[in-house]
């Protein structure tokens, strides 16, 4: 019987706005190339991917600045390849400047489904967690985007000195809700860090495949939406 529900916040909850996307492609425009939306969101799939997995095997924040910035610096290089651009190591250094810049400009905000799937989930008197490698003060955003109410507890990275896929940041999420892993599910949008990373301690996990990225994927349950996770509180 399930009694509690965690959620990721990044791309599961929350996004940012105006959308990185957007933000890079329009660097990558200030630097003379034009990239199509798709493109530039399939660049940044691959260079999220490759920046979850590098983390997942040691945090990047843990490394030497020397391989954080090979990590940083690598991340530009696979878009600009994704996008056929040569990542001359000039250009690769002009735009991590300026994505940092532009960065800056970007806040959170909901997904237009989460309401509504926070709503179904309180109203079957389950406990809501809230899990994420993020950080920063995770309790102000969350007040400033109005689901505080929904949400029986907090757990970042930063308090438990270890990321997802990590045991400990989900053992302190089942130490809070104080119930069994058979007793809770997962819900995020990164297989390594959320699905394998509650399973392995025996949470169930649900993906949330937004952009149907993972058509792969057939250990878990694997949701469009947000709302979807009704399927799986009985």
């Amino acid at each position: 019987m399930i009694k509690a529900v965690f959620f990721d916040w990044f791309n599961t909850l929350a996004h940012y706005f105006p959308p990185r996307e957007e933000l890079e492609r329009q660097a990558l425009k200030e630097f003379g190339f034009t990239v199509s939306p798709q493109v530039a969101s399939r660049g940044l799939y691959l260079a999220d991917k490759n920046f979850y997995e590098e983390n997942a095997r040691l945090p990047v924040r843990q490394r030497s600045p020397e391989e954080q910035l090979k990590i940083y610096s690598g991340f530009q290089v696979i878009i600009l390849k994704e996008a056929g651009i040569e990542p001359a190591n000039d250009l690769v250094l002009k735009l991590m400047g300026r994505m940092r810049e532009l960065n800056s400009t970007m806040k959170f905000v909901l997904y237009d489904d989460v309401l509504s799937a926070l709503k179904i989930v309180k109203s079957r008197k389950l406990t809501i967690g809230l899990l994420t490698n993020l950080q920063r003060e995770i309790d102000t955003m969350c007040a400033d985007l109005g689901i505080t109410s929904f949400l029986d507890f907090t757990v970042t990275s930063g308090e438990v000195g270890a990321d997802k896929p990590q045991a400990p940041i989900f053992r302190k999420a089942l130490e809070l809700a104080k119930v069994k892993p058979a007793e809770a599910i997962h819900v995020g949008d990164q297989y390594v860090n959320d699905v394998k990373g509650a399973m392995a301690v025996g949470i169930g996990a649900i993906l949330l495949d937004r952009d149907n990225l993972y058509p792969e994927i057939t250990d878990c349950p694997r949701i469009r939406s947000l709302v979807e996770v009704s399927r799986y509180l009985s």
